[in-house]
């Protein structure tokens, strides 16, 4: 015969150990669940790197190969050969420029207001640094807007010379010109790199030089559309060292 003193705690307890049961369950699921999640956003980590960059734009003088600081006159005016730099990251080629006219004297480059046909906005290109009266050196991004070829496929024609491939003969181009080969998107580099043809519907952007009281020269700063391909001028790339100020020109040849 059982006890009905025996039944009835039987029957009190199973609901508790019941319960005990189902939440030792739901703490497993939860804690596989949170593995699996810490798995998972390791894997995604490894697949989607994080954005390297900075927070401010750096200061970085300008220098050759040899480590020398680039002055005013280690720039050849009118050069078809094309001077590169990088800024604002290790990985962000830019033009370094000396304008001049057409009988190869430096010509003074004023700023100027321009317009981003995608959007209709504006922006002041601040013109180029020098000494007085000779402010002829400019720099822009070295990438084109329209689908991100780099030199020698975009590239800098002096005044005076025709374009290969264009409508653009000797006559026409007076005060120089940026033109990509890849696709025919030519800009105005005496007027801040504003778009002069398509298919590009942005101009490049102005990288901001300062003339030191010194002679030197040193990229500061950056203004107009983002660079292309980047989710902003300062992410999506590699940083100098630290503590490192200069940053190095490259002759790369001629187109």
């Amino acid at each position: 015969m059982v006890d009905s003193q025996e039944v009835n705690n039987k029957t009190s307890e199973e609901p508790l150990d019941n319960g005990r049961r189902n939440f030792l369950k739901l703490m497993i699921v939860i804690s596989a669940g949170a593995a699996a999640a810490g798995v998972l956003k390791g894997a995604i980590g490894e697949i989607i790197a994080p954005q390297i960059g900075l927070t401010a734009f750096p200061t970085l003088q300008i220098v050759d190969t040899s480590g020398k600081p680039i002055v005013f006159d280690d720039i050849p005016v009118n050069t078809p050969t094309t001077w590169l730099f990088y800024y604002p990251l290790s990985n962000d080629p830019n033009f370094l420029i000396k304008l001049g006219d057409i009988n190869g004297k430096p010509l003074s480059v004023k700023p100027s207001t321009v317009t981003i046909p995608a959007d209709q906005t504006t922006f002041v290109s601040p013109g180029g640094v020098g000494p007085e009266g000779m402010e002829a050196i400019v720099s822009f991004s070295a990438i084109c807007q329209h689908l991100g070829c780099i030199p020698p496929e975009i590239h800098y024609y002096p005044p005076g010379q025709a374009i290969p491939g264009t409508a653009y003969g000797a006559s026409d181009n007076l005060y120089g010109i940026i033109h990509c080969s890849c696709h025919g998107s030519t800009y105005d580099p005496y007027h801040g790199a504003a778009v002069l043809t398509g298919p590009t519907s942005r101009p490049l952007p102005t990288t901001i030089l300062r003339y030191n009281s010194d002679g030197t020269i040193s990229a500061v700063s950056m203004i107009g559309p983002t660079i292309y391909g980047k989710p902003s001028d300062l992410t999506g790339g590699t940083p100098f060292p630290a503590g490192q100020v200069t940053t190095v020109v490259q002759n790369t040849g001629e187109a």
